[in-house]
């Protein structure tokens, strides 16, 4: 679909910051109360979904071609159709019937791959509160168009280009945009056509974000037609490489340095010894396709979608596909507590006044500031409410300063039977900072530095209990409409605000299940050190050293490095020091994931290894991370650890087996052309063999995992891989050429030499996967139902192919029983062979 807007919306989005609500809402023909749902429907099709790739699911016929890209293939395609005409018709279409076959088979695994993976993604899709006929209504961000009116809280990513209309101390996060460290206060008005788009505080863009305070906004441009469309269009933006990713692309360098050597030099060989050019060439295109593990992208895919519907059914949701290898490979986490250490149920203990008695008229401010507030829901203020309600028929609300990460503190003026009081609610050294005086008991006054010591006191006590404690000030105000922040001075302080979230009680169990999966968690919270120590102890974490964000703060880079190792607490930490502590421990050497669900976890988030969130987080948490859980509980992590290994372990077994018997194979069969005055297979023949050796590998996917593989992280390792192959390729390659010694012994035609050997071929390649797929001998674990079951119909098709009647087609013979058994005996040894090999393999070479 186009997504080019016509004139009337590229007219209206153009300098809309120099154009007055009205006339905009006019100019997209829409009004205050939104559009229509019909008006909607038909918008969307005119302007297309609100992405930044446009592009359109690839379609069947797209994913089917695709699986023929491969240079090697598109020669081998070539080089058939040229022996169409030249040399053998019947040849040349077997051989394009074998490799649409194979097309066909990647083309099936990896759209229901596609398929699924979508379904999973549809779970975790961001939604955005849209005015449609005056009636607030969620859709997804992807359906937003130019005309609609929307609804932003904090929290909520910025979905498209737009024109504030309103706003209630509106603080944006435009780092990803303009590179400013600190929220942009937004608000309604018109501005120079020329005004510098960081400067532009009546618009909003997309990709940013809402930190605090509310919005109505309207829609003027999506998708490309962005700011940040425009940009990534030009840059190109692309995710950085993984780890998973690397490793992939370094093992297809391998491969390719091996393949492209082999084909040229039997190539040339064949040709200077007189063979047939075309044979000779095909014979080499088919060698290179035997060696080139085809299937390998289809086989990723299929791991990994297949291990994110299974993490799906532990409520994981996996949004990017590659980060399931970090995933597995994670062995570190860090996590703040609230929620995923604890219930995450925020109860109100009490209400202290200064002397650390209870007091109703704490309990009752606290409820005033807490009842009107509007910035974006959390725990606290709900726990105040639900804690104890007070009738409110004599108050009002007159203004708000939201809350945000700077000041720690929420704010509200109240009118309470006439008299206006602005009450301040927050992190308690930020209260005190706002405070000149402190109301006693009996409501006299004193100078807030004559109890300081008192209250800090009070407040380290009630810490070393388990308690969050949050300060409490008013002060009365003169009748004014609107405050801010500079009226958060010369307050009275009233008392204290002690909170409580008990420790999940299988948390303990969970700590030491990851503990044994060889991830060490880390808590970064911004609670004091006190109560942090408290609820580490309470949750059975062993009692490290403690590293406060003040701390932090004056250590240098490399002194944190040093240090974080070390370091299972971070307590009292800023936002912007999450980053830092992530990137340290990165630089350390160690796999990091990140868990946080809130508007300040997004640097750590995008800084992690693997970021992972919750279904319920703020929107521009869950859009950040990699991973997200439809439940905030370490116990659901655990399983997608064990998931994403199994994962990435089923997709090494395939690397394994197609540096194996497969490699060995080939490297055979092209020595063996070198000295035989025949090809030793016919093209056909060798593509029928990749193909056969293939179909079992596609149920590896299935397959049981061995607990070893699943108990400690595991990341790609190029060098084992090289090892393996060149140590597993060289014991099939010397039991190959026992099958050529066995064949030139007994004497046997040419077309019963090739049957015997791809029987021979076939038959090991299939074995072999049950040697191979495990370190342990392949009798002591259980491979899984349809590996067994696809492997041994293999061998059983295989074994029959020669007295088929297609069999002359493809240029077999029946071969006598006598024969049968001796193929039959060399295969036997080569799985023992091999099991041997494996054994000391894995007793010199650790992967």
């Amino acid at each position: 679909m186009n997504n080019t807007p016509k004139t009337d919306s590229s007219e209206a989005s153009n300098a809309f910051w120099n154009i007055p609500a009205e006339q905009q809402l006019k100019q997209l023909n829409t009004t205050a109360q939104g559009l229509s749902n019909a008006e909607a429907g038909q918008r969307i099709k005119r302007y297309g979904a609100n992405r930044l790739n446009n592009k359109k699911q690839t379609g069947n016929l797209r994913l089917f071609l695709a699986q023929f890209k491969s240079s090697i293939i598109l020669i081998l395609l070539f080089a058939t159709g040229l022996s169409f005409y030249l040399h053998d018709r019947l040849d040349a279409a077997i051989i394009l019937t074998i490799v649409l076959i194979s097309g066909l088979l990647g083309f099936w695994q990896e759209k229901g791959a596609a398929s699924a993976i979508e379904k999973l993604l549809e779970i975790v899709q961001i939604k955005v509160s849209v005015l449609r006929g005056g009636i607030a209504t969620e859709i997804a961000a992807e359906s937003l168009i130019p005309g609609d009116i929307i609804l932003l809280k904090a929290g909520d990513i910025i979905p498209g280009d737009c024109l504030i209309l309103e706003s209630d101390n509106l603080f944006i996060d435009e780092a990803i945009l303009t590179g400013e460290t600190y929220p942009v206060e937004k608000l309604p008005g018109v501005l120079p056509v020329d005004t510098a788009l960081s400067q532009r505080t009546n618009a909003l863009w997309m990709g940013t974000h809402v930190q605090s305070g509310a919005a109505t906004a309207l829609v003027v441009a999506t998708g490309q037609t962005t700011e940040f469309g425009k940009l990534s269009l030009r840059i190109k933006l692309k995710a950085p490489e993984t780890e998973f990713e690397r490793g992939i692309r370094r093992f297809g360098y391998l491969l390719m340095e091996i393949t492209l050597i082999l084909v040229i030099l039997i190539f040339a060989v064949n040709v200077y010894l007189e063979k047939a050019v075309l044979d000779s060439f095909l014979f080499a295109l088919a060698l290179a396709v035997g060696l080139t593990p085809q299937l390998l992208p289809a086989i990723i895919s299929i791991n990994l979608a297949h291990g994110a519907k299974r993490m799906a059914e532990q409520k994981v949701i996996v949004k990017q596909l590659a980060s399931i290898e970090n995933f597995g490979s994670m062995n570190v986490l860090c996590s703040d507590k609230t929620g995923t250490l604890t219930e995450g149920t925020v109860h109100l203990h009490d209400a202290f006044d200064l002397s650390g008695n209870a007091s109703d008229k704490v309990s009752f401010y606290a409820y005033l500031n807490s009842a009107y507030e509007t910035g974006f829901s959390n725990p606290i203020d709900e726990a105040i409410r639900q804690y104890r309600q007070f009738d409110l028929k004599d108050c009002k609300k007159l203004a708000e300063i939201p809350y945000d990460f700077y000041r720690k503190r929420l704010s509200l003026l109240v009118s309470k039977q006439g008299e206006s009081i602005l009450i301040t609610k927050g992190a308690l050294t930020n209260v005190l900072a706002a405070c000149s005086e402190v109301e006693n008991a009996d409501g006299t006054l004193a100078p807030i530095e004559s109890v300081r010591e008192q209250i800090q006191q009070r407040y380290e006590d009630f810490s070393r209990q388990g308690f969050r404690t949050l300060g409490l000030a008013y002060k009365p105000m003169d009748s004014k409409a609107r405050i801010d922040k500079t009226d958060e001075v010369g307050m009275r302080f009233l008392g204290f605000l002690l909170f409580f979230d008990p420790p999940k009680a299988d948390c303990a169990e969970t700590i030491k299940q990851l503990r044994e999966l060889g991830v060490t968690l880390k808590i970064i919270t911004g609670d004091n050190r006190l109560v942090a120590a408290t609820v580490s102890k309470q949750l059975g974490l062993a009692e490290h050293e403690i590293l406060t964000g003040p701390e932090i703060e004056k250590m240098s880079g490399s002194a944190l490095i040093n240090k974080v190792a070390n370091v299972d607490l971070f307590a009292e930490v800023e936002p912007n020091q999450k980053e830092r502590i992530i990137i340290a421990l990165k630089k350390a050497g160690f796999v990091v994931g990140y868990m946080g669900d809130g508007i300040n976890d997004v640097s750590a988030l995008h800084a992690a290894d693997v970021g992972i969130s919750v279904e319920s987080a703020a929107d521009i948490a869950k859009e950040t991370a990699e991973i997200v859980l439809l439940e905030k509980d370490l116990a659901v992590l655990v399983q997608g650890v064990r998931e994403g290994r199994i994962t990435f372990a089923n997709t090494l077994k395939y690397v394994f087996m197609a540096t194996s018997s497969n490699f060995g194979n080939m490297f055979s069969m092209a020595g063996a052309s070198l000295f035989l005055p025949f090809l030793p297979l016919l093209p056909k023949q060798i593509l029928l063999t990749n193909l056969l050796t293939d179909f079992p590998e596609m149920t590896i996917a299935s397959d049981n995992v061995d607990a070893d593989m699943v108990s400690q992280p595991r990341r790609w390792d190029i060098k084992f891989i090289r090892k393996f192959m060149i140590t597993f390729g060289f014991v099939s390659s010397l039991f190959d050429f026992m099958t050529f010694g066995l064949l030139l012994w007994l004497d046997v035609s040419v077309e019963q030499f090739r049957t015997a050997w791809f029987l021979e071929s076939v038959v090991s390649a299939a074995l072999i996967v049950f040697v191979v797929r495990s370190s342990k001998p392949f009798f002591a674990t259980r491979p899984g139902k349809y590996l067994v079951a696809a492997t041994l119909t293999i061998v059983a098709v295989t074994v029959a192919l020669p007295y088929t009647p297609i069999a002359p087609l493809i240029g077999f013979e029946p071969l006598p029983i006598r024969l049968l058994g001796l193929l039959g005996i060399i295969v036997m040894l080569y799985i023992s062979t091999a099991e041997i090999a494996k054994h000391i393999f894995y007793r010199l070479v650790k992967m």
